[in-house]
């Protein structure tokens, strides 16, 4: 395939129908001129203001969650591993509804999907102020993230649908700066309210935000977007696909055991498996080809894959280093931590606006770039490290980041024909959360080969240390392939600028 061809906004896959999911036969049906009247400016913003309400919730809890982690296993007496489900259950979950839920956005419409998502996570988030008992817990978690999978299925592919190629970097780009903000606030805010009004009010400020984003959508927001309506959903390709996630994240918080390799293995047999199902039948959930047939589509969410699996684990990371290395408290590692959140939020929108006039993929390799450059500058702490020395590496990650994402998820989300924008974003969401758990995965992996199962006291600093080194040299590793996967994915054709 030629570069002009990969990355054309609204028809680089349409001018292929015959080769890529030739039952979405009437595309045309659900243009805006039809289905979507969201062409002034005015219902624009309406359509950005409920993906920034939606967008902020989601990142918001799942943050301010794993700070009130502590305080909910003393209530309920909970163990590290059953702690450790209630943050895994909801990633899981996540995982597993993105793609297939994107699939039936495209055909049912995404402003139904996105609505009922928005609906069934503020009612999960009302019932966490309420559960009884560690296995409710768990089980909410696991509602909480399908609301969340059907918000982050149909966010991003919504405002794609509404907004011109030379407007939607920008938009994009305010939209993950709404996600860095729910991320940003998370830790800090999470903290506050854990310690003076208790875990449950977390998830209760979720729900006045839920309510308001619902009732604009009722109000306002017009239009379905549904380019494949009529086409029939693949059940079958998605239990598959959801089995293999399962084992393969489920695998991965097992490591080093052999029952996480086996389960590793089996969940990669199940995705290949998957894959060669999805090629043979007419209606895919994830039309396969879509990968193959298209580079950048393809290596722009390995670039995401990597990017997530080098820097999720960073702030776990360093929590850990400044309360048990440095001495610091909850609050004043959470204080400095916030830096480079902060930073992302900033530097999103810019690096989204620039995207629509610059090559995007130029301004995501610069990103992932300046990502492996603070990495590998945290190969350097130790015990002694001065304390600007982190907020400074922080600082850079948080520009590198920022500059990264927001023209990434541009480029995935302009390399497909409109039929597929539902798929795409949920394609890149779960890129993102495969990659979370994979960089958990390691650092995990990495502790229990060094230190072993122990608490970590003052004779274990030194040890604790070099795990801490070798994630980074790995993740700065994994940045530098994503340089490459980043550069080689194609120049964008000039209409997406």
């Amino acid at each position: 395939m030629e570069p002009k061809q990969e990355v054309n906004m609204e028809s680089n896959l349409a001018a292929r129908k015959g080769n890529i999911n030739p039952t979405c036969k009437n595309p045309e049906e659900n243009q805006p001129s039809k289905k979507s009247p969201l062409a002034d400016k005015t219902q624009k913003q309406i359509v950005l203001l409920i993906a920034i309400l939606a967008g902020f919730i989601t990142p918001f809890d799942g943050s301010a969650v794993n700070i009130a982690l502590p305080t909910m296993g003393a209530e309920f007496n909970m163990d590290a591993i059953s702690l450790s489900w209630v943050a895994t259950a909801y990633l899981l979950s996540s995982a597993v509804f993105l793609v297939p839920f994107g699939k039936i956005a495209d055909i049912y419409g995404r402003k139904k999907v996105f609505l009922y998502g928005i609906i069934i996570f503020s009612l999960a988030s009302l019932a966490m102020t309420m559960v009884p008992t560690e296995g409710m817990l768990i089980a909410v978690r696991v509602i909480q993230g399908l609301g969340s999978a059907m918000i982050f299925g149909t966010g991003a592919a919504i405002i794609t649908s509404v907004f011109s190629p030379g407007e939607r970097g920008t938009a994009l780009g305010i939209y993950i700066t709404a996600v860095y903000v729910g991320l940003s606030m998370g830790p800090f805010l999470g903290g506050i309210m854990t310690q003076h009004l208790g875990w449950r009010s977390i998830f209760l400020v979720n729900v006045p935000i839920g309510a308001i984003a619902v009732l604009l959508i009722l109000w306002k927001l017009k239009g379905e977007w549904a380019e494949c309506r009529g086409e029939k959903f693949d059940f079958t390709g998605s239990v598959i696909y959801g089995a293999a996630v399962v084992a393969v994240m489920y695998g991965f918080s097992s490591l080093p055991e052999i029952k996480g390799a086996a389960l590793i293995g089996l969940g990669l047999l199940g995705i290949g498996l998957f894959a060669l199902y999805e090629m043979r039948i007419p209606t895919p959930v994830l039309d396969i080809r879509l990968l193959t047939r298209n580079r950048v589509f393809a290596l722009s969410n390995m670039s995401a894959l990597i990017n997530y699996s080098a820097t999720y684990a960073v702030t776990f990371l360093l929590s850990l280093d400044l309360q048990y290395t440095k001495g610091f408290t909850p609050g004043h590692a959470g204080m400095i931590l916030i830096a480079q959140p902060v930073i992302q939020a900033a530097i999103s929108p810019v690096a989204g606006k620039l995207s629509d006039r610059i090559e995007p993929r130029l301004i995501a390799s610069t990103g992932m770039g300046l990502t492996a450059t603070g990495l590998f500058l945290l190969t350097f702490v130790t015990e002694a490290t001065a304390l600007w020395y982190i907020v400074g590496t922080l600082v850079l990650l948080g520009v590198g980041f920022g500059l990264f994402s927001s023209p990434n998820t541009n480029v995935i989300m302009s390399s497909v024909d409109k039929r597929f924008y539902g798929v795409a974003s949920g394609m890149n969401g779960t890129m993102r959360l495969l990659g979370q758990m994979l960089s958990m995965g390691i650092a995990m992996m990495i502790f229990s080969v060094v230190i072993g199962p122990v608490v970590i006291t003052s004779e274990y600093y030194p040890q604790f240390v070099t795990s801490m080194h070798y994630a980074f040299i790995l993740f700065t590793i994994f940045c530098i392939i994503g340089i490459f996967a980043s550069l080689a994915r194609g120049k964008s054709s000039s209409d997406n600028h």
